[in-house]
């Protein structure tokens, strides 16, 4: 009877200890790869911001969002259009012209219309969890492109993983999804997502991810808990083969990088969203030419897609 009771308190044991690992997470590893490895493609030219290969990621990833069937947000498309007006140097360093006078007063405006692309999952309440990736980035400079593999083909290609568990194991929380574009020249796309939603007293909390995909020391950050220590439970004790860290939020802090402000998360910061920011330190390949599929730690990527899948599942039980 004793050794009875003793395998079913060490198999109550086992199932407490394994709720809180990503290895219960199950995902298409596959289709994530390879939608990391089509992003960064030569093809899309860098997915420089209102760019050929910039409108081609966002109708791959609309596809990907229908073939998901997540719900439409933005009448019958997936994508949200938004008009930008370049003007003076910044319009000559977009859109580069010969014969330019000394204080480019001779350079016209452009406008060009940028795309976020927002899919949702309705939860069994309206409390809303937005979470976000930048399709954009640095296009072609000096005749090279610039493929952006980790920044952000990695946050992107994440939420297709993402949504795919959840539509099969069904939030709480409603999801968005948001492939937000432009946060390389300003977080113009997640700006435009926020003034545009009309719901955002709703919005309790925003989970960017932004370089999940790159580092040789199998660690990750979880940044904003300086902010926001009230989110600091759901990303304790999560079980993992790559390690989950705390810290680049605390202006205090000198000795690193506070990254408050340095990706999309900063626009729902401003409206006093909470946020968690999922990223990689900078490495060799950041903001390079090298940053291609070729040099992502492909392990690492599925391991971090994985525990930020486990870490939303925490939330989602956790908030309100």
């Amino acid at each position: 009877m004793m050794n009875t009771k003793l395998l079913f308190l060490a198999s109550i044991l086992t199932m407490l200890f394994s709720c809180n690992t990503p290895k219960n997470i199950q995902i298409d590893e596959q289709m994530l790869l390879e939608s990391i490895k089509i992003l960064s493609h030569d093809s899309l030219e860098g997915r420089g911001f209102s760019k050929v290969g910039n409108y081609k990621a966002q109708q791959f990833i609309a596809k990907r969002f229908e073939e998901i069937s997540l719900e439409k947000m933005i009448g019958d498309s997936y994508i949200q259009e938004f008009p930008y007006t370049f003007s003076g140097k910044r319009r000559l360093r977009m859109f580069p012209i010969s014969e330019v006078e000394k204080e480019a007063e001779n350079i016209p405006d452009t406008t060009v219309f940028g795309g976020n692309v927002i899919g949702k999952i309705t939860g069994k309440t309206e409390k809303t969890i937005v979470i976000t990736g930048h399709l954009d980035h640095l296009g072609i400079r000096n005749g090279q492109i610039y493929n952006g593999a980790d920044d952000d083909a990695s946050g992107t290609a994440a939420l297709f993983a993402i949504a795919s568990y959840f539509k099969k194991n069904k939030p709480n929380h409603t999801l968005i999804f948001a492939a937000v574009d432009a946060e390389e020249i300003g977080s113009l796309g997640a700006d435009y997502f926020l003034k545009k939603y009309t719901d955002k007293k709703n919005i309790i909390l925003n989970i960017n991810m932004d370089m999940i995909a790159h580092n040789d020391s199998l660690e990750l950050y979880a940044s904003g808990l300086h902010h926001y220590p009230q989110l600091k439970e759901p990303l304790q004790n999560i079980k993992s083969p790559i390690t989950l860290l705390f810290g680049h939020d605390n202006p205090n802090d000198k000795t690193k990088d506070d990254w408050t402000y340095s990706s999309d998360h900063r626009i729902f910061h401003k409206e006093k969203i909470p946020f968690i920011y999922f990223g990689v330190e900078d490495h060799k390949d950041y903001h390079k030419p090298t940053d291609t599929f070729e040099n992502i730690n492909q392990q690492f990527y599925i391991d971090a897609v994985k525990l930020i899948i486990k870490a939303i599942e925490n939330y989602d039980s956790f908030l309100e």
